[in-house]
Parts: C-alpha cells; sequence; structure tokens
C-alpha cells in the first residue's frame, strides 16, 4: 500500500504532466473540479482541472466535485506512472469513475 505522501506526490506528477502535454492549448476550455477517493487509506484528495492545469491539489472531502475517480493507493501511483492505463483499470473494475461520458473521454486523454 503506497502512503497519503506517495499518492500526494503522484498527483503533483500528474498535474506536471498535464501542464506539459498541453502545449497546444487543447485542454483549456476542460474545467472541472475532481475528487480522487483512496478508499485502502481512508483519505480523498480534491483539485481542479482547469486552462489545462491540476492545480489545488489538496486533502478534503470532495463533496460536490464534478469528476470522481475511487482507486486503491497502489493503483493510483501505477497510473501516474504509466504502469496501468485507464480505460482497462476502468474495465476490470480497479478504478471507478463517477463522471459523464465527455468528461470521461476528455479526462482519459489527460491521464
Amino acid at each position: 500500500m503506497a502512503t497519503v505522501e506517495e499518492c500526494e506526490h503522484a498527483l503533483h506528477e500528474l498535474a506536471a504532466r498535464i501542464e506539459r502535454n498541453n502545449s497546444s492549448g487543447a485542454h483549456q476550455r476542460f474545467d472541472r473540479t475532481l475528487r480522487c477517493t483512496l478508499p485502502d487509506l481512508g483519505v480523498t484528495f480534491t483539485g481542479r482541472l482547469a486552462d489545462g492545469q491540476l492545480a489545488d491539489i489538496a486533502q478534503g472531502d470532495g463533496s460536490g466535485a464534478q469528476i470522481g475517480l475511487e482507486m486503491s493507493s497502489d493503483d493510483l501511483v501505477r497510473l501516474v506512472a504509466g504502469e496501468l492505463q485507464l480505460a482497462g483499470a476502468w474495465a476490470s473494475g480497479r478504478v471507478r469513475v463517477h463522471a459523464g461520458v465527455r468528461d470521461l473521454m476528455r479526462l482519459r486523454t489527460l491521464l
């Protein structure tokens, strides 16, 4: 099981990758609040996807978030490291996504 600190670090790595990959501005109009729940740690991280960036990463309850992710701490670290693909993890039930289809498709391009 990954630690809370490792998971927070992974989310900051993801934020940096999203920013690097958005040099074309393709994700400029994608503005959503995000919740990432890690049941094995009993923690939820929140953030905001806006202007091609993942910002305001913090621990919180995430109530009212437009996009919700739920996975184990190890799967979060693997997902960010590129060792786990979102589509396959979602299809197998390792990652639960609570979002509309349009948001799911755009999220897939970010991860």
